[in-house]
């Protein structure tokens, strides 16, 4: 299983970690961060591979991928 984890905090909400996912599984939530934006989530995790594509093209550095067993 795959873990997916959004530093929040950092997200600007350029939305680069949606059009870049090739399982188009992330999308823009309702919530706000603490500067406004909205960040995002996914929404069908069991579908993720691991690619780390949406966080390789973060430009703030706030995805984190994780292989748990």
């Amino acid at each position: 299983m795959i873990k997916i984890t959004f530093l929040e905090e950092r997200c600007k909400g350029c939305q680069l970690c949606i059009s870049v996912c090739p399982k188009k599984i992330i999308t823009l939530s309702a919530r706000l961060n603490k500067k406004g934006y909205y960040v995002p989530l996914v929404q069908e995790p069991g579908k993720c591979t691991g690619c780390a594509t949406c966080a390789r093209m973060c430009p703030d550095i706030a995805i984190e991928i994780e292989k748990e067993n």
